[in-house]
């Protein structure tokens, strides 16, 4: 039922409220007395939230409702509301015809695996403690989250005096806009109206969907741009010039912002080298994890792992949240230009190396993993397993990985030239269709 990302799928096929009810009664009969609980602009949230908090209030757990709110707004208000859980109805970066039910502890990190197990359990077994008559949960509405989480982030960082374009991507981030505003910004918006139908761009802030945000940074000369997925989560970048800033490229300003020596950061598999040859130079480490902020949040609460994130649009700050929080990263990358330059600039200087990626259709994925996995690993010393097998040599890596979501399995390499990426794309192409035969 769940995957790292909590419920998610077509609405009224894979997320009904028949689903979000029995969650919220799985949930309540966990024990919790008070759970947060808030949308993205999808109209399907409406009734999906209203389930679940029936499910919730029926078996005596007392619902505080967000209404519509940011994912990481949601996430924070647990300890804000000093409750137990709290839920987000959304589908992330996903497309309009989807939806689904996220689940959020106090540290603003996502349930986990045994979490998740025990909701999967209650739904299967119908264990459900439902409430006497007189004994059932209250509702309450809190209107403030939106401004609590704008203060929190101007707390957070320094003020500054440059001008953005935030693309909200008719998503729930409004919260991006406010906070630079306070901060001292010229901010202007693109797409800032919620629409849960996205009729301005997909929701997943893409280079590709991005075009509108990169043209308009540069007809209005503005210093950056900024743009958020449906549920504010995500954050990617545009450079002064036009030019959208990968993930990457990110992760590494990020990391080598936060960490120092000793320090450790914790990254998906699939991230580039250029992230360990940065954090090197200053004395900080990189720790693997599986792919999905989920993991990286999961790495993120042990000692000495200062920041988290990966390539998609995921940041996570541990000092403030477990949560990827979209509009914190804006306000952090704010910060980091008013004080070290142009994000163009400070981009370049971190440079890229070249990766070759490739997606393979299969009809057995867990089959073909499991004999590649072997054959991959009675080859090469230096593998990890954590999530597909990834293979660390001299010049670069490949990993050969299961998606988590389609039929597919997807390949990548890295290398510091593009020859030796060359190289070992074709090795690790080899040892897929060698095993497709």
């Amino acid at each position: 039922m769940f995957g790292t990302s909590g419920i998610r799928g077509p609405v009224g096929d894979v997320v009904t409220g028949e689903i979000a009810l029995v969650v919220g009664r799985a949930l309540a009969s966990t024990g919790v007395e008070r759970v947060v609980v808030g949308r993205d602009p999808r109209d399907s949230g409406r009734f999906l939230a209203d389930a679940l908090s029936a499910g919730l209030r029926e078996c005596g757990t007392d619902v505080v409702h967000l209404g519509l709110a940011a994912t990481p707004t949601v996430a924070r208000s647990v300890q804000w509301k000093n409750a137990d859980a709290g839920v987000s109805i959304t589908a992330s970066h996903n497309p309009e015809t989807d939806n689904g039910i996220k689940l959020w502890n106090p540290s603003g990190q996502a349930f986990n695996a045994d979490q998740r197990e025990e909701i999967t359990r209650r739904i299967e077994e119908e264990d459900f403690d439902l409430a006497k008559w007189d004994e059932t949960g209250k509702k309450t509405h809190w209107a403030d989250a939106h401004d609590r989480h704008v203060k929190t982030l101007v707390d957070a960082v320094e003020p500054a005096d440059l001008s953005v374009v935030v693309d909200v991507g008719n998503g729930a981030g409004g919260v991006t806009a406010d906070a630079l505003y306070e901060l001292g910004c010229d901010v202007e918006t693109l797409n800032a109206q919620p629409d849960g139908r996205f009729p301005a761009r997909p929701s997943e802030p893409t280079a590709e969907n991005c075009q509108s945000l990169c043209n308009h940074v540069v007809a209005t000369g503005a210093d950056l741009g900024i743009a958020h997925d449906g549920d504010a989560d995500r954050m990617m970048a545009v450079d002064e010039t036009g030019e959208f800033i990968s993930g990457d490229v990110l992760m590494t300003l990020f990391a080598r912002q936060r960490a120092g020596n000793g320090e450790t950061v914790a990254t998906p598999v699939d991230t580039s080298l250029i992230v360990e040859d940065v954090l090197a130079e200053q004395g900080a480490d990189v720790v693997r994890t599986q792919v999905g902020d989920v993991y990286v949040a999961e790495r993120a609460t042990e000692s000495g792992v200062v920041f988290g994130g990966e390539q998609s649009g995921a940041w996570i700050w541990p000092d403030q949240t477990l949560c990827p929080d979209g509009s914190l990263a804006a306000c952090r990358l704010v910060e980091l230009i008013a004080r070290k330059g142009s994000l163009s600039e400070i981009a370049d200087n971190v440079g890229e190396y070249p990766i070759r990626r490739k997606n393979i259709e299969v009809d057995d994925k867990v089959g073909l993993m499991a004999a590649l996995s072997h054959s991959v690993t009675d080859r090469y010393t230096d593998t990890t397993t954590i999530d597909g097998v990834r293979v660390s040599l001299d010049q670069g890596w490949f990993l050969i990985r299961a998606s988590g979501t389609q039929p597919l399995v997807r390949i990548a390499a890295e290398a510091r030239d593009p020859a030796a990426a060359d190289d070992i794309f074709e090795t690790a192409n080899a040892f897929v269709a060698d095993h497709m035969n």
